[in-house]
């Protein structure tokens, strides 16, 4: 029987992977997409999944502080897409 600290391990590489292969798709999505609406979301995606990488690496190396790097990133790109859009839309950004 596999030990618990073996399963996380895989468990763990499993997850490095989809999330790395997620990545890449939405990179591909933001480099041949059709319209600028599908490349704010690939960007937003890629937020979200630097988000996972990095909460990955946090529980690999056992630390909190990539935690707070991740909250930090959240942040900054929920900001960042919200003002991508409204430049898209509106041609500014503050009103």
């Amino acid at each position: 029987m596999m030990s618990p600290e073996v399963f996380a391990d895989y468990a763990l590489m499993i997850a490095f992977v989809a999330v790395s292969v997620s990545q890449l798709l939405a990179m591909v999505r933001l480099v041949i997409g059709p319209g600028a609406g599908d490349r704010i979301l690939a960007l937003d995606t890629m937020v979200i999944n630097g988000i996972g990488l990095i909460v990955l690496v946090g529980l690999y190396q056992g630390t909190q502080v990539y935690f707070e790097a991740a909250l930090i990133f959240a942040m900054l790109g929920f900001v960042s897409t919200v003002a991508y859009a409204r430049f898209l839309l509106r041609g500014d950004i503050i009103e």
